[in-house]
């Protein structure tokens, strides 16, 4: 949504936070079982991945161009100097830690690193000058808590670089179900996440960062839409994975090697604490009540969207995390106060097995063409 409206969003107060008890019990689990993973992973690969989203099938440099127009509510943080203009680095995936072929459907993610940001920061990301979104292709978590979330993760982990053959064909049926349940309009994030998801171009998708950060006083959402012609075509068009085993990679590759792309960058600004909740992930915020609004645009010229060079330098050399942040957009409820020291731990695990050192880019030009 372009359109500025008039908001009147809901002030953040530290007492909207409630951790449980088992908060910090939870956590712990949940760094073993993502190192579970990528050390199943690693020791199958011979070279460290990360524990999910292993896979990259976009590797993109472009620039944020913060809108010149934005009411009070929305000019906050990364977006309160108008027509401020950044160098991005975006990786497009899939969810699983082990490294599948596409015939095998999962949600789709997008991880953006916006360089060059200025200002007081979460005191977890030192002296970096980035802000990091992580976002997946639906609207809301598949788990209400950090607590529920770890037994998704256990089943995860069971199934980790097990019969690949059987994952194919679960996610073949899962897909065929999926459909059905659209037809009648409905959608499963369940089925979707053990790989029902439509084999559909990823370009076309719609990411969101599902769980919210505070917005300057405020708490939003962000999610990134795709608004050029040739990003819009891609929208539900299919892919074709029988005997591609990248066909991802290889519909974005082909995109950009013609075509760039433009997306919208919106914000959700939180407007009612009971349909809205910060604690419960689960809850798809009601576009009625607060429409996401465009608070930038990404822009990306035609380019080399993957090679090898680049995946050493963006998949092994850096770390998405929503803590790399500023303070005006530190991250909140419990889903994002356990995924800190996971993240943390996921990419000192990677660097430590493939003996590389995790940086933070300074300039696009630290990106490899």
């Amino acid at each position: 949504m372009s359109t500025a409206v008039h908001l009147h969003p809901v002030l953040y107060k530290p007492a909207l936070e409630v951790a449980p008890d088992d908060e910090a019990e939870t956590a712990r689990l949940l760094r073993e079982g993502l190192l579970d993973i990528a050390g199943r992973v690693a020791a199958d690969e011979g070279h460290a991945h990360r524990a999910v989203h292993a896979k990259s099938h976009g590797l993109l440099v472009g620039e944020l161009r913060v809108r010149d127009d934005l009411p009070l509510p929305l000019a906050q943080g990364l977006f309160a100097r108008p027509g401020a203009r950044h160098d991005v680095v975006m990786r497009l995936s899939t969810t699983p830690g082990d490294l599948l072929p596409d015939s095998v459907s999962t949600p789709r993610g997008l991880a953006l690193k916006v360089l060059g940001v200025r200002g007081p920061r979460v005191p977890e990301s030192g002296e970096q000058a980035t802000q990091d979104f992580v976002m997946v292709n639906g609207p809301a978590f598949s788990a209400p808590s950090a607590r529920k979330f770890l037994g998704s993760l256990k089943l995860l982990a069971k199934t980790t670089d097990r019969l690949p053959r059987g994952k194919q064909l679960i996610s073949a049926a899962l897909q065929g179900l999926e459909a059905l349940i659209e037809k009648a309009g409905g959608d499963s994030v369940t089925l979707r996440a053990m790989g029902g998801q439509p084999e559909t171009h990823i370009l076309g998708e719609t990411f969101h960062t599902q769980v919210p950060t505070l917005h300057g006083p405020y708490m939003a959402k962000y999610s990134v839409a795709p608004v050029s012609p040739e990003l819009l075509a891609h929208r539900g068009a299919p892919i074709d994975t029988h005997g591609h085993p990248d066909a991802l990679r290889e519909a974005v590759v082909a995109h950009f090697r013609r075509h760039g792309g433009v997306w919208e960058l919106r914000a959700q600004l939180c407007m009612d604490l009971e349909r809205m909740p910060v604690e419960d992930a689960s809850v798809v915020w009601p576009e009625e009540l607060s429409p996401h609004v465009t608070v930038a645009t990404l822009v990306f010229a035609p380019q080399l969207a993957w090679s090898p060079a680049r995946a050493a330098a963006i998949d092994d050399g850096m770390a998405f995390n929503p803590w790399h942040a500023l303070a005006a957009h530190r991250p909140i409820g419990s889903i994002m106060r356990v995924r800190k020291a996971a993240y943390e731990m996921a990419a000192g695990f990677r660097a430590a097995r493939n003996r590389v050192t995790i940086t933070e880019p300074a300039s696009a030009a630290d990106i490899p063409d």
